[in-house]
């Protein structure tokens, strides 16, 4: 008798419906993160389908879990970041490559691709959906760029995407992690459309049907299916904060920056700072060089310099010296919230510490990502 092992269930579904690519991460249990497996899943339809004549226009969606909140895509697999820094898995180096290459050929994919971002869209899952051609959101929408709460910066494109943000806006929402609502979302140009979730569904109908080998159709078919708001700005909390924002995090450095919010009334800049001092010193000080350095860069320069810097994020201070190993270990490995930050005080981060992680381990002949253009 022959018995067989299961066939694991795959963690990303690609299927042609009529003239449209649809790929859904399927991995719920995990609020999609992203695997290595599901990055190269994503990497080889894009590709197939961008020299697909019948394929014309392509949505990226997350899966669900029935009575569970939403996610599209929580991020990348931090636990495997962890086990793999510590074991020395070489499979570590091959995530971040394969996952940025990704990020570009979504910012520059030849077809109209639509993210629908419903629910908790993140870090990788932010790095997956701002190269769309159409950025939803719905009502259940939560996107940040939350890196700096585990001892790391914001990748994925995220310095070149920050650093496009209107003001200093970038510089707030990648120190902080801020999570922004639909309205939000809108108002800093993280999405394009919002959509109620209970749409989607028919709204891709939609999209298939009225999709022929012009994929712009698809584009403005979904746009039908968006609110119109006389003031979006109304409907933005943050909008308020705008002015404080960019007065604050337009300083010099980032001691300027926790003293200026120490300085200013009102509970939004007490949270801020309550927030930054919980982050570590020397990443937040990486965060910060690395999004007014992405401003005078085009994306796949910046690409190149995020690769050097996560490997220096795990290398320069090898095993559990690394702020990012010791941050995801203290957020989800041990759960006790009390990172070992070294330094501990932004006031004890020289400039020495930050230009380390900006020299590249590679010469550009051999630079991981020295393929892209």
């Amino acid at each position: 008798m022959t018995t067989h092992a299961p066939t694991a269930a795959p963690t990303v579904i690609a299927e042609r419906r009529g003239h449209v690519g649809v790929l859904t991460l399927h991995r719920a249990s995990a609020l999609n993160a992203l695997s290595l497996d599901m990055i190269r899943a994503l990497t080889a339809a894009l590709l197939d389908w961008q020299g697909d004549e019948a394929v014309s226009a392509v949505v990226l969606r997350g899966a669900n879990r029935p009575g569970k909140a939403p996610a599209f895509c929580a991020g990348g697999d931090i636990r495997f970041f962890h086990q793999a820094a510590l074991a020395g898995d070489p499979r570590l180096e091959d995530f971040f490559t394969e996952e940025y290459a990704l990020n570009h050929l979504i910012h520059h994919y030849r077809k109209p691709l639509i993210a629908l971002m419903d629910g908790v869209t993140m870090g990788g899952g932010m790095g997956i959906s701002q190269g769309a051609a159409l950025r939803v959101v719905t009502e259940h929408s939560l996107l940040a760029m939350p890196e700096t709460n585990i001892g790391l910066f914001p990748d994925v494109g995220g310095g070149w995407f920050l650093a496009r943000c209107a003001g200093h806006l970038g510089e707030f929402l990648g120190l902080s992690g801020q999570v922004l609502h639909a309205a939000d979302a809108l108002a800093v140009g993280w999405a394009d459309l919002e959509v109620p979730a209970a749409r989607l569904d028919e709204m891709l109908d939609a999209i298939v049907a009225t999709t022929g080998e012009d994929g712009s159709e698809a584009l403005a078919t979904a746009r039908d299916f968006g609110l119109l708001y006389d003031d979006p700005l109304a409907r933005a909390p943050l909008a308020a904060e705008f002015e404080l924002i960019h007065r604050v995090f337009s300083r010099d450095s980032l001691v300027d920056i926790l003293s200026a919010l120490a300085d200013e009334p009102g509970e939004f800049a007490r949270t801020q700072l309550a927030v930054l001092q919980k982050r570590s010193p020397l990443m937040m000080a990486v965060t910060l060089e690395l999004i007014r350095r992405a401003r005078h860069l085009s994306l796949a320069e910046d690409l190149r310099m995020e690769r050097d810097l996560v490997r220096h994020a795990f290398h320069l201070r090898p095993g559990t010296a690394s702020e990012t190993v010791e941050g995801i270990r203290a957020l989800v490995v041990d759960k006790d919230h009390q990172p070992r930050w070294n330094p501990s005080h932004v006031e004890d981060v020289d400039q020495a510490m930050v230009a380390a992680f900006f020299q590249s381990p590679w010469p550009a002949t051999a630079h991981p990502l020295r393929a892209l253009d």
